[in-house]
């Protein structure tokens, strides 16, 4: 699962550089907290789970490791929808942030869970005995 989601990832780098370089060229600059929050929350959270997936295969193979899958990766798009559609209804654009901002607050959340629970303090050394 490590894999999926650092290639989910590179396309929202993809994306948010894109939104940069429109910035740029159009001079509209009110985008820039969507441009943040696109890198931010789908590049480098997305990411850094993905690192920790890779390392720790494990924790993505249990119920809270498929649970803050799909909650985060449902709730990033809406959220970030909300980020964009606030430029231009502000009123209209909250409630995609009421509903996706939630959403993967608690994959986050559920993450945390899962690592307190699921990956001993010695993993590393318990990693390391299994080679000898």
């Amino acid at each position: 699962m490590g894999p999926t989601w650092l290639k989910i990832g590179i396309l929202y780098l993809i994306f948010g550089l894109g939104v940069g370089h429109f910035m740029s060229y159009t001079i509209q600059l009110n985008w820039a907290s969507a441009h943040a929050h696109t890198n931010l929350l789908g590049m480098v959270v997305t990411s850094v789970i993905g690192l920790v997936l890779c390392v720790y295969p494990h924790l993505a193979k249990n119920g809270l490791g498929k649970a803050t899958f799909w909650l985060y990766h449902i709730g990033v798009p809406i959220f970030l929808f909300s980020a964009f559609w606030v430029q231009i209804d502000p009123a209209f654009a909250h409630i995609f942030t009421f509903i996706g901002g939630p959403m993967l607050l608690l994959g986050i959340i559920l993450f945390a869970i899962n690592l307190f629970i699921n990956l001993p303090a010695n993993a590393e050394r318990e990693k390391n005995d299994q080679k000898i």
